[in-house]
């Protein structure tokens, strides 16, 4: 039986060495700092309003935007308005015209950013302060779903939730 037992750990032992190997991503920190540039490149390009730089963080092609209201300012919403639905699809393009149209200063600024990734895909998940003209207009959480095409990282999907806004 202790002959086993010894057999059973070395197995194991050897699997688990080998899983280990299979899923360490030696270039893992290196995609999670050309991820924080590509976030660290939208926040600036807002400020900036440059639309050129931030619609070229997105893949142009199949991309997901989604608006989510939080579910307490969805309860209250819903009293005043109950046909209010609780998402609003969009894209990327929308987003990028408004930041350029506008003639307000405009911020969103960051906080407790997660960054996941195997260097071939990723979600980067952070809460969120939205600011026009250094006023809060609305605040959240938000999650990208990115891509390494090869050529640089690409956000294919944004969702967000809103839970404080002036949209009440």
């Amino acid at each position: 039986m202790r002959s086993f037992r010894l057999a059973f750990v070395a197995l194991a032992a050897t699997i688990g060495l080998a899983h280990a190997g299979t899923h360490a991503e030696p270039d893992s920190a290196a995609a999670r700092a050309q991820i924080q540039q590509v976030v660290d490149t939208f926040r600036t390009a807002i400020i900036a309003k440059d639309k050129v730089t931030l619609g070229s963080l997105f893949i142009p092609t199949g991309n997901s935007w989604t608006m989510v209201i939080g579910d307490e300012m969805y309860q209250r919403m819903k009293t005043k308005r109950p046909g209010v639905p609780k998402t609003k699809p969009g894209s990327y393009q929308e987003f990028v015209d408004f930041v350029g149209a506008s003639h307000q200063r405009l911020e969103e600024k960051f906080s407790n950013l997660h960054i996941d990734t195997d260097s071939a895909v990723a979600s980067v998940y952070f809460d969120y302060v939205f600011l026009t003209d250094n006023n809060e207009t609305n605040r959240g959480s938000e999650t990208w779903q990115l891509v390494n095409t090869g050529d640089g990282w690409k956000i294919s999907a944004l969702s967000y939730s809103i839970d404080s806004a002036k949209l009440e």
